[in-house]
């Protein structure tokens, strides 16, 4: 069988990030309701899309701009519900590491979740590409994600209240999640992790400003590491 090239990674990639359409129209469509409801005009509302590209954080923000937050609050809450890119980002450097800077520069403005979680899993399933086939791939994916997010965010700042109520739009953000995140729940500690963050964040959603959110990332990861410390040092006295 012959090797594959670069242009035939990314038809993968392409196809790959295909199904995400699914739950990417809604949950864009969405954000641009939700955006000039809040006040944010037609080019505010594309402007932050385009930018940002980063789809939890601007809910986030959006919502506690609504509420009228402190802005220290709007900005460390949306920098703390974005910083699981730092961690896809250290484990994208194995793969990605070595690669212009120009070319990682523009992986980290693409990242998103459903492209992270799509490439890291092709990764991990064909170790011997190169890294030019693992950016067509990345690139791939993206293609299929990212125009989609913008189009339909404008679809949703034209239309607006437009949209029916009954069309409940808002099941595409936890459905996105829970399809990205079911597949990587292979240990103990990861499932440990999920279950105190998902317990503790239903018990603090009366927290102000959504810090409820916050809190239970940081206990979901501390007790995450806790248990995987706890699995390493079993298996080492084995």
């Amino acid at each position: 069988m012959p090797p594959e090239s670069t242009k035939s990674t990314y038809w993968q990639g392409l196809r790959a990030g295909a199904p995400f359409i699914l739950v990417i129209a809604p949950f864009s469509i969405l954000f641009g309701v939700v955006a000039t409801e809040a006040g944010f005009t037609l080019l505010e509302t594309f402007s932050y899309s385009f930018f940002v590209v980063a789809g939890a954080s601007q809910f986030t923000a959006v919502q506690l701009l609504s509420e009228h937050a402190p802005t220290v609050i709007v900005i460390a809450t949306s920098l703390a519900v974005n910083l699981r890119m730092a961690m896809y980002s250290a484990s994208l450097t194995p793969h990605l590491g070595k690669a212009p800077i120009s070319m990682r520069a523009l992986v980290a403005y693409l990242m998103v979740d459903q492209v992270y979680a799509s490439a890291i899993l092709a990764y991990e399933k064909h170790p011997q590409w190169s890294i030019a086939q693992k950016l067509a791939y990345y690139f791939g994916v993206s293609s299929s994600i990212i125009p989609l997010w913008l189009a339909f965010t404008m679809v949703g700042a034209i239309t607006g209240s437009a949209i029916p109520a009954g069309f409940a739009l808002d099941f595409a953000v936890p459905i996105t999640f829970l399809a990205m995140v079911a597949p990587m729940l292979r240990s103990i500690a990861h499932v440990a992790a999920a279950f105190v963050a998902i317990a503790a964040s239903l018990m603090l959603t009366s927290a102000p400003y959504s810090l409820g959110l916050l809190i239970a990332g940081a206990l979901g990861m501390i007790v995450g590491a806790q248990v995987e410390f706890l699995m390493s040092r079993k298996a080492a006295l084995a």
